[in-house]
């Protein structure tokens, strides 16, 4: 029987529809749509798709949010969208949550901080732009490297009433095999009960061509280990991860890290954990 899974980490993009600068001279500046997920995802049960924004120019984020929410209508495994909005506005950015908000879909925002100088997600404006979420009922995914840990506690600690869910865990320093004080980091901020991990993207954090599956382990153990069963789920980063390893490839390196799991337990971090996370009925 294929292994069930609800994708919590997912794009699409069409360059020929938005723009997205960051595409420019990479392998997956190509057209990705939900049939071509469906190709590279056809020997597991995909039972549900979040849509993370892909990163379009900012001015855009609300369209993309359209745009999925127009492919959903013929592929109905598309559940939720988390979308862009720019959350550094402060109060300011009522409006846009505003607009997001009418679109069913949109479950949670992901205002990118990796690419952010030091400090960016600490400024008061943008801790106000994320206290606000709850608000609308909107979760935040936090996108950071690994140098930015202590930023996103320091965002989270002024937050208390925000669902979090770190991405990709935190982005840490796989191609270097750096473990501190990544691994430390990430037991402060999981102390913090409205945190979550998702078990994603951390495969293109190691070098692309030349990584084992030894490798990314420890960071697996420790993130399942830290968060417990009951706040890690599953991302495939798709396509972003087909940079360093195939869709079947990352779920079967999970499986092989986590051989303590019940089949329950992994019935949570495949399926159960991002529903209850994301609102998914």
């Amino acid at each position: 029987m294929p292994q069930a899974i609800l994708d919590s980490h997912i794009h699409f993009w069409d360059p020929n529809h938005l723009s997205y600068p960051w595409l420019a001279g990479t392998p997956i500046n190509n057209v990705y749509l939900p049939a071509d997920l469906l190709q590279a995802a056809a020997q597991v049960d995909l039972q549900g798709i979040v849509f993370v924004q892909a990163d379009c120019i900012d001015a855009q984020g609300a369209a993309e949010a359209e745009w999925v929410a127009e492919l959903a209508q013929a592929e109905p495994r598309i559940r939720a969208i988390v979308a862009h909005a720019p959350l550094e506005q402060g109060e300011a950015v009522r409006p846009a949550l505003e607009i997001l908000a009418q679109n069913k879909l949109v479950k949670g925002i992901r205002r990118l901080i990796q690419s952010e100088p030091l400090g960016f997600c600490t400024q008061p404006d943008f801790v106000r732009g994320v206290q606000i979420l709850p608000e609308y009922d909107l979760r935040f995914d936090i996108c950071i490297r690994h140098p930015q840990m202590a930023d996103a506690i320091e965002l989270v600690r002024q937050c208390p009433q925000v669902t979090f869910v770190l991405d990709h865990f935190g982005k840490p320093g796989v191609k270097d095999n750096l473990m501190s004080p990544w691994a430390e980091q990430l037991v402060t901020l999981a102390q913090f009960p409205n945190v979550w991990c998702k078990i994603s993207g951390l495969a293109t954090e190691a070098d692309h061509s030349d990584w084992m599956r030894e490798q990314l382990r420890p960071y697996i153990q420790h993130a399942v280990s830290t968060f417990g069963i009951d706040r890690v789920f599953y991302g495939g980063d798709w396509p972003v991860s087909t940079l360093a390893i195939d869709y079947q490839t990352w779920i079967d390196t999970i499986n092989w890290a986590t051989p303590e799991l019940s089949d329950t337990e992994r019935n949570q971090l495949f399926v159960e954990n991002a529903a209850a996370f994301y609102g998914i009925a």
